[in-house]
């Protein structure tokens, strides 16, 4: 019997005075984790050593100076830096963003160049990143550049996927941005990332309106029946199972959420609140319509626990579980496209 090829995760540090080295370390402790994957850590070995010290680690670095080099069976870190690095936990520090992009490149090219099969991205701080060099809200729109594709913010756990048509844009602007064009563009991505990343060939997807009650007929606001309403039919008439718009109040709290396989919310707290609420700690933030695979856990950087050993690592390790899962998943999904008659006889 062929055995599976181990897959490597490469993982950018994230803001060093938060929780990020913490949970990496916690989580491959457990040296289960090295039989279902080989991570590569893209930092430096003395930074890592600084933390395995702090926390009273029993964790072993295998350090290297690039991710071709990597050893399957260890805890790989890629030397991005050789310098010291002066930690001050829980402190925001521009330093400190500045090594997290400096991680988070190096991970996105080894990604890019296929050193690594997919990235999980510890926490970073979004403010203390900015810089000249680096001007993006975060990883997603850096990512979607990097790795050229239309990205989608999916937030999943074992029962619950939320997508959103507006991520990282102030409120007041939110129902600006939503016409025809990103509706069907966001959409596009759910279908084809619940298809392709989680195996379900007709995903059964439902819209949360823009407006209170779903603008009860224009009452409160004529977006969702004038735009909303008329895009999921005209997806609706391709064939595609998207119903919508629901009214957001009530759609978590009577569990409407369960007869579908994704939710996409109109804006970021709409979908992210009642997510965070049913799976926080244990869902997975990822970043679909990429070419490439990219995950993170669910929450910052927790600077009020940073450096106290208080930091749960649980969906950290979703996050690689995961990445894992699609990466395979993409791989059938590519292996039956191009062999359909393969899986009637499977």
């Amino acid at each position: 019997m062929k055995r599976e090829k181990k897959i490597i995760v490469g993982i950018s540090v994230g803001d060093l005075n938060g929780i990020g080295p913490e949970i990496i370390i916690k989580t491959y402790e457990d040296t289960r984790m090295l039989e279902l994957n080989t991570p590569v850590i893209f930092a430096s070995g003395k930074t890592m050593q600084f933390f395995k010290n702090h926390l009273n680690s029993k964790i072993s670095f295998f350090n290297i100076d690039n991710a071709d080099k990597v050893v399957h069976g260890k805890v790989n870190v890629v030397n991005v830096w050789k310098e010291p690095v002066k930690i001050e936990f829980g402190r925001a520090n521009t330093k400190i963003g500045e090594y997290a992009i400096r991680s988070l490149k190096a991970a996105t090219k080894a990604l890019k160049e296929g050193s690594v099969d997919v990235l999980v991205t510890a926490p970073i701080n979004k403010h203390n990143i900015q810089s000249k060099d680096f001007n993006f809200p975060g990883h997603t729109d850096y990512l979607a550049k990097e790795l050229e594709g239309k990205s989608l913010m999916f937030m999943v756990s074992d029962n619950l996927r939320v997508g959103l048509l507006t991520d990282h844009v102030p409120l007041k602007d939110a129902s600006n941005h939503i016409n025809e064009e990103l509706i069907n563009s966001k959409l596009n991505i759910v279908l084809k990332s619940l298809k392709q990343d989680f195996g379900i060939p007709k995903p059964k997807v439902a819209v949360l309106a823009v407006n209170p009650h779903a603008g009860d007929s224009g009452v409160i606001g004529k977006e969702d029946d004038e735009v909303l309403r008329p895009t999921i039919e005209k997806i609706k008439n391709k064939g595609e199972l998207v119903y919508g718009p629901y009214s957001a109040d009530s759609f978590f709290g009577s569990n409407t959420y369960k007869s579908f396989d994704a939710v996409v919310a109109s804006y970021h707290d709409q979908g992210l609140i009642p997510f965070k609420t049913l799976a926080f700690g244990e869902g997975v933030n990822y970043t679909a319509g990429l070419g490439r695979v990219r995950t993170s856990p669910d929450h910052g950087t927790a600077y009020e626990i940073a450096g106290k050993g208080e930091a749960n690592e649980t969906s950290f390790k979703r996050a690689i579980y995961t990445a894992i899962e699609i990466f395979r998943n993409r791989q059938e999904y590519r292996h039956y496209s191009k062999n359909p008659l393969k899986k009637v006889t499977k």
